[in-house]
């Protein structure tokens, strides 16, 4: 493996990890208040819309990371 592949797959790991708490953390109260159910479309449109944004997030920064972290 090189440099360039270990800086990408750290990245999107790192951002996955960061979809998931974030989604559950809007998810959680959501169920609580039996807005949707467990399962339901509503479960999936906030797990898409949080997955959106974070990917609209990722890459705004990763165009910012300095090119001598990735060559």
């Amino acid at each position: 493996m090189n440099k360039k592949f270990s800086i990408g797959f750290i990245y999107v790991s790192i951002c996955i990890l960061i979809w998931g708490t974030i989604g559950s953390f809007v998810d959680y109260p959501l169920l609580e208040k039996e807005i949707y159910e467990p399962g339901s479309l509503g479960q999936l449109i906030t797990f898409l819309a949080v997955g959106l944004l974070t990917l609209l997030i990722a890459v705004v920064l990763f165009r910012r990371i300095p090119k001598r972290f990735i060559e």
